[in-house]
């Protein structure tokens, strides 16, 4: 298992969710919920900033979202645009896409379960989304020896 800090993203319409493991990479946590739009990767790249004046950063985990038979869709689309920009935004850190079904879905059901309602629930989903992601690339990296998901590669703008 490689050292160093991973970031989780999970990149919604409205939010983008935000999660960070510890050094060892073997827990992810919560971090914070950044609005879409204008400025959302700046506020991504500051975490990035920070966390790497702590710690050494290996790299960022965005979730992209496919059918339930894998394909591909117009949110993937918008997904590989917007972490091919963060990509740019945040090198020489790794940006890796990993698969991501149905984690919005699992989150606000563990939300629900446990007690959060309404806006509770929704101000927090998008990170608790971003911690499954990020989680499950932690897993999948300490089962498999391998490094999860697909490289972003920095082309030009």
């Amino acid at each position: 298992m490689r050292s160093g800090v991973r970031i989780g993203i999970d990149p919604g319409d409205a939010r983008i969710g935000v999660a960070r493991s510890d050094p060892t990479g073997f827990l992810a946590t919560p971090l914070e919920t950044v609005r879409r739009g204008r400025g959302d990767l700046a506020r991504i790249a500051a975490i990035a900033a920070d966390i790497e004046a702590e710690s050494v950063l290996l790299e960022v985990v965005v979730g992209l979202p496919r059918s339930l038979k894998g394909g591909e869709n117009p949110a993937t689309a918008k997904v590989r645009d917007f972490a091919a920009g963060l990509a740019r935004r945040l090198a020489p850190v790794p940006v890796r896409l990993v698969d991501e079904r149905l984690t919005t879905v699992s989150a606000e059901a563990m939300l629900r379960d446990r007690g959060r309602k309404g806006q509770d629930r929704r101000s927090v989903v998008d990170q608790a989304a971003a911690v499954l992601i990020l989680q499950h690339a932690l897993d999948t990296e300490r089962a498999s020896g391998d490094a999860p998901g697909e490289i972003v590669e920095v082309g030009t703008p």
